[in-house]
């Protein structure tokens, strides 16, 4: 797969641009509301997507070679399902020939997201939320 058509995965819903939080004693993941500054949290895309390494060192590139390391990623997520072999789910925009159709499915953060901005990162543990996961669960058909 070239990284053209690798990028065109995407489906726009934005969860991996939220700030988690890993219990190091358990390794569990905690999600948060909490969304990158560079995120636009109406459109659910990076707001400088080709600089985003050089602002946010911090920011990991959603590689071919790194998905079956990041397990924080959802099930959800076109980047696993493929890399697993799976489909893609109805409401992905390349299924739906619309970008909308990840929001209509209430699959993305928009709406339930905030910008990092005005936020200190000893105040993350007050906006850890349980939506994300719950709407992964729903969309696996584990709720």
């Amino acid at each position: 797969m070239t990284d053209c058509q690798w990028e065109g995965l995407c489906d726009g819903c934005a969860r991996c641009c939220l700030n988690k939080l890993e219990d190091w004693d358990t390794g569990e993941i905690y999600w948060t509301n909490v969304a990158c500054e560079l995120l636009d949290c109406e459109t659910c895309r990076c707001k400088d997507y080709e600089n985003r390494q050089i602002s946010m060192p911090d920011c990991i590139l959603l590689t071919q070679d790194k998905i079956s390391e990041l397990s924080w990623l959802p099930p959800t997520c076109a980047y696993r399902l493929v890399s697993e072999s799976q489909d893609l789910p109805g409401w992905h925009p390349l299924i739906s020939g619309r970008a909308e159709s990840v929001h209509e499915a209430g699959v993305s953060v928009r709406g339930r997201a905030v910008p990092e901005n005005n936020i200190k990162p000893e105040q993350l543990e007050d906006h850890i939320v349980d939506w994300p996961r719950e709407i992964i669960m729903e969309i696996v058909g584990q709720g």
